[in-house]
């Protein structure tokens, strides 16, 4: 009975929607109160029966309900609890269902924290968030159901892809999805704004903090994806220019771009219609990341849907909020007013360079994405489009880019001089050219990728404390009068701190792992003994284990310093999970600050030796360290007083720039 209680509740909320999206609009546009004032209520009721159709659909799962085909097709008895809860949103239909929970979740938050927002622009962006969440609701209700029956119920259910029982991967869809469904709020109020005709230093500080919240959770998610890759796929690999990989970092790199261009308009009361655009552009990303993944268009564990009648209908999504959005800024994005004026050398003149360079690699990736299936689609030709062209794209634009974050915190607004700034990153310099000595010394010298990464990596970080230090006057003034000054700086400048110096250990991490990585590959018997990064590695044995849903060959491996002295045991696994008929790989890694060792177990031989595989991973614990700065970055900055206090109240002597377009 729950199941279709949560059926109602999903058809409820689509009527919820329409009128959320149509009265509310149409009270902005005559000016009347009372019906802008429904957005607010439609918004929470939506929510409400949204989580009560997400949480039928997940009490269905966990008690293990066959009678629900989507339960029948992707659970089992069997499943540990977190696999069955997980096993919600680890399926198509699910997932589409927590795609429009978290969507309404965004639009009750802006109608329950958004009072300080002027009821015109409120109303408009809750109405245009109302219908996207209608094209979503159309999508699950007549092509993905997630609540269909079946009679009679199977005695149990298929299981879930043993690849999508992990931790890593039971949290990554959520963070991921938080980050995608996230920038709707930004693209709605940039429709809402374009519809308005009004975009100022105001609007962009209510754009900030729901931009910023969805930067932060999308960093998260794709760093638990990679992270599972990394000790789940048993290549020691995580980043494989994947193109679902690469559907979550477009939005990822344009939401970037937007954060930082929202910061001129709020600052400078420029770049306006480039903001907008930006907005209106990362959420187009999303829903093409969605589009490729969850049309059949790929094939990997992510892509869940392979009937061409959702892909059909996802592809009509897209054309109308694509189509239509940009139809709207095309006939309302000239009309915006031009903003301040800076010169090239300026604090916006960094930030408009480090939207060009992302946008630039946004658009590499999106063509390295899209080729091989429009060629395919026009001659029937395959090609594979891989890392070596990613690499050759993406990497040299993201050098400029990191050298420039060091700089253009130290500028000034409108007009710098940039002498001026490079003679304060002095101590930046010479950390560089340590780097690069450092790298010649421990790693292969011969490698110039690897030693630019790690001067790029250190000039980032010292940068970044350079500006830090600038802004406390450390040594300048007093110790005492630097600590009040540190304990009194906005909460964004310290996110902004942890952020990029987050990155730049990011970038020694990624470097190191990717340019100076070992690699072992041999069958292993008893006894045998394999050196690899400092490390003595012998070979332990290894025996069958039984799991609770699966059956696991186990190997050991005894890890020595060169001198023979024991350090641990590490021990790997590959699952059998019979229920799916399937194996996975479950790597033993040990981490330490300079690197991971990583060992894998495989097919055992005839002569009873094992198939092994060992990776020396430099310095790959930075990559995830470096993140978690960043996510730090992000919460620290969503704390600060003037995103909790709203933004500045409107100048009543500015107009929209066509009459009639609404009232506040």
């Amino acid at each position: 009975m729950s199941v279709e209680v949560g059926h109602f509740a999903l058809i409820l909320a689509l009527f919820v929607a329409i009128l959320q999206g149509s009265l509310p609009m149409l009270g902005a546009a005559r000016g009347n109160a009372s019906w802008m004032a429904v957005a607010d209520q439609a918004a929470l009721a939506q929510f409400l029966l949204v989580a009560i159709a997400f949480g039928c659909l997940m009490h269905a799962y966990v008690v293990s309900d066959f009678s629900v085909l989507n339960v029948a097709s992707n659970s089992h008895s069997a499943k540990p609890l977190l696999y069955k809860i997980a096993g919600t949103w680890g399926n198509h239909e699910g997932s589409m269902l927590l795609w429009g929970l978290i969507l309404v979740i965004f639009g009750a938050a802006v109608a329950a924290f958004g009072r300080n927002l002027p009821p015109g622009l409120r109303a408009r962006a809750l109405g245009v968030q109302a219908w996207i969440a209608i094209g979503f609701y159309l999508f699950i209700l007549f092509t993905s159901n997630p609540f269909e029956r079946l009679d009679p119920p199977p005695i149990d259910g298929n299981g879930l892809n043993p690849l999508l029982q992990d931790p890593g991967l039971a949290f990554h869809p959520p963070f991921l999805y938080l980050g995608y469904v996230g920038f709707s709020m930004a693209f709605s109020f940039a429709v809402a704004a374009l519809i308005e005709g009004r975009v100022d230093a105001s609007w962009a500080r209510w754009v900030r903090p729901w931009t910023l919240a969805a930067w932060t959770f999308l960093t998260c998610g794709i760093a638990l994806g990679s992270w599972w890759a990394y000790y789940e796929l048993g290549w020691g690999g995580w980043w494989f220019w994947d193109p679902v990989e690469n559907a979550s970092l477009l939005p990822w790199l344009s939401g970037t771009a937007l954060l930082h261009s929202a910061i001129v308009v709020e600052k400078r009361d420029a770049l306006k219609g480039w903001t907008v655009f930006l907005a209106i552009v990362t959420f187009s990303l999303s829903l093409l990341g969605t589009f490729l993944v969850r049309s059949g268009v790929l094939t990997s564990v992510h892509a869940f849907a392979v009937d061409p009648e959702r892909g059909v209908f996802i592809l009509a999504l897209l054309i109308i909020v694509i189509g239509g959005s940009f139809a709207l800024f095309a006939w309302r994005g000239p009309q915006l007013p031009a903003g301040g004026l800076f010169r090239p050398v300026s604090r916006e003149g960094g930030l408009l360079l480090n939207n060009l360079l992302l946008s630039t690699a946004a658009a590499a990736v999106l063509l390295g994405t899209l080729y091989p299936l429009l060629l395919e689609a026009t001659t029937g030709d395959k090609v594979s489009v891989g890392a070596p062209f990613f690499n050759a794209v993406f990497l040299p634009l993201m050098a400029p880019l990191v050298a420039a974050m060091a700089i253009g915190p130290l500028l000034p607004w409108k007009r710098g001089d940039l002498g001026a700034a490079l003679a304060r990153l002095w101590l930046a310099a010479l950390a560089a050219a340590g780097a690069v000595f450092l790298g010649w010394a421990v790693y292969d010298g011969r490698s110039a990728m690897g030693l630019l990464g790690f001067a790029l990596a250190a000039w980032l970080f010292i940068g970044t404390l350079t500006d830090l230090a600038r802004r406390i006057e450390l040594h300048a003034v007093s110790p005492r009068t630097s600590l009040r000054r540190a304990l009194g700086l906005p909460r964004a400048a310290w996110g902004m701190t942890l952020a990029h110096a987050g990155l730049a250990v990011a970038i020694a991490g990624m470097t190191a792992s990717s340019v100076w990585k070992e690699e072992r590959v041999q069958v292993m018997r008893v006894g045998d003994q394999v050196t690899i990064g400092g490390y003595a590695v012998t070979f332990a044995g290894a025996g069958t284990q039984p799991g609770p849903n699966y059956d696991a060959l186990v190997g050991q491996f005894a890890i020595a310093r060169p001198n023979g002295s024991p350090l641990a045991v590490l021990t790997a696994e590959k699952r059998y999970y019979p229920v799916e008929n399937q194996d996975t790989t479950e790597a033993a890694i040990r981490s330490t600050v300079a690197g991971d060792l990583y060992a894998v177990i495989g097919e055992p031989q005839a002569d009873g030796g094992y198939v092994t595989r060992l990776y020396f991973e430099p310095l790959v614990p930075w990559i995830w360290g470096g993140v978690g700065l960043m996510v730090l970055g992000g919460v620290v900055s969503l704390t600060d007083r003037r995103h909790r206090v709203g933004a500045p109240v409107r100048q009543r002597g500015r107009q929209p720039v066509a009459a009639g377009a609404g009232a506040e």
